[in-house]
């Protein structure tokens, strides 16, 4: 099971993942700033060296910089993620999540049937 993230850890996450599954520190950078995010440069390397601790980025060296691979992929987060959500708030019940986002307005009549194709074509194979 894949250890929790914070906020912080995600962000540098979706950046890394937006870039196919890699990045130079100076790329991570970059697109922080396009964020409007001012982490200063400590802020961003003790984010980065915890997620290279929890496993999810291996860190490697091109000459002096420091590029950043993904480990886990965005669908593995994703499912360990909701594996996790329905596990704490719906006692396992993927019903449970489904009915809550439906009642919510969440979830649309359209996408709802949606999900009943998609069903019932992963119940043919």
């Amino acid at each position: 099971m894949l250890q929790q993230i914070s906020e912080s850890e995600l962000t540098l996450m979706q950046i890394i993942w937006q870039n196919e599954g890699h990045a130079l520190y100076s790329q991570i950078m970059e697109q922080l700033a396009a964020q409007q995010n001012d982490w200063k440069k400590n802020t961003v390397l003790t984010l980065l060296s915890r997620l290279v601790e929890k496993g999810y980025l291996h860190t490697s060296k091109i000459g002096r910089r420091n590029e950043y691979a993904a480990l886990v992929s965005r669908a593995d987060y994703q499912a360990a993620q909701t594996q996790a959500l329905v596990g704490k708030l719906y006692a396992g019940s993927a019903k449970g999540l489904v009915a809550a986002l439906i009642e919510g307005q969440a979830i649309s009549a359209q996408e709802f049937e949606e999900l009943g194709s998609f069903w019932e074509k992963g119940e043919a194979k």
